[in-house]
């Protein structure tokens, strides 16, 4: 499957054009989402305003997540300088992470997706899988097992998706943990420093929780993990809002377009998504759009579940 065969070069060079103006305001947004949970849970505090607060807060997360890829694919602003400062200190840093060793990894999942050399391809090999194990997994998280390991991971630089260098650890960590404690200084200085508990709590037990669910939706129980289409080895997911401000913020649902074309920004992806389907790109391939996250779920958990074929 060529671009060309569903984009003219003036197309291509629409969805492809990226705005520093549009890249800032959805940094923007991003934490002013932040900041309004902790507003409001500082003005109303009490254990179900906590309670989804925090949950919010692990969608927030993710959406920062969401933003150093997109810096580190180097589409989200048109400067470079852009992408990798606002990526690093706004994005990466504040969830311990470092968009740059992200980037180098993530790029190899990319130029391998569709094939057996895919690094990503342990995430969601075995999928589909019974509903006890994934059952198991959410427990994992849930309980607060995964974001365990995944701080051990940090601390150590290696373990899970976490694959910093020694010199980039030296480097991101203290950035890190220099970005939480200015989070929390804020929160202090407002009075309501405790609240900074609900942002530990969400990156440990929810964040991993978000993360695993968003990795099933994207390449979980496709069609055909060794397939180079990208309507067979990945899916797109029609959101609803609820589901977008938790499970798939700044529109990293419509993952299929993403791999279609890797050079758009993300907040150009739903009218790329609009405009390959209105041309047919997924009329044959109804399997490549799941209508939610339950629906998501139905495919990649099921009773009786077969694994995917062996490469080859």
């Amino acid at each position: 499957m060529k671009i060309s065969d569903w984009l003219s070069k003036d197309e291509l060079a629409t969805f492809t054009r990226r705005s520093d103006g549009k890249a800032l305001m959805t940094v923007l947004l991003n934490w002013a989402g932040i900041a309004a949970i902790f507003i409001l849970v500082a003005t109303w505090t009490n254990a179900l305003t906590i309670a989804l607060g925090t949950l919010l807060l692990g969608g927030r997360q993710m959406g920062l997540a969401t933003l150093m890829h997109e810096t580190g694919h180097g589409t989200l602003f048109r400067s470079a300088r852009l992408n990798r400062v606002i990526g690093q200190w706004l994005c990466a840093y504040p969830i311990l992470a470092d968009m740059g060793d992200y980037a180098d990894a993530h790029r190899e999942h990319h130029r391998l997706a569709g094939t057996p050399n895919d690094p990503d391809l342990p995430n969601y090999r075995a999928y589909p899988i019974t509903p006890e194990s994934f059952r198991r997994k959410l427990i994992r998280d849930l309980s607060g097992q995964t974001g365990v390991k995944f701080l051990a991971a940090i601390a150590t630089g290696r373990g899970g998706d976490i694959t910093m260098r020694k010199e980039h650890r030296s480097r991101s960590l203290p950035r890190g943990v220099l970005m939480n404690l200015l989070q929390f200084g804020v929160l202090y200085a407002s009075g309501v420093g405790a609240l900074y508990g609900m942002w530990a709590f969400a990156y440990v037990v929810f964040y991993p929780t978000i993360a695993r669910i968003r990795q099933v939706a994207e390449h979980a129980g496709v069609v055909d993990l060794f397939d180079p289409d990208p309507r067979r080895n990945t899916r797109t997911t029609l959101a609803s809002l609820p589901e977008r401000l938790v499970l798939c913020p700044n529109h990293v649902n419509f993952h299929t377009e993403h791999h279609f074309l890797a050079s758009a920004p993300s907040y150009n992806l739903k009218a790329l998504h609009t405009h390959l389907r209105n041309k047919g790109f997924y009329a044959e391939h109804p399997q490549a759009l799941a209508r939610g996250y339950r629906d998501v779920l139905r495919q990649a958990v099921q009773n009786r579940a077969e694994p995917q074929p062996a490469a080859g």
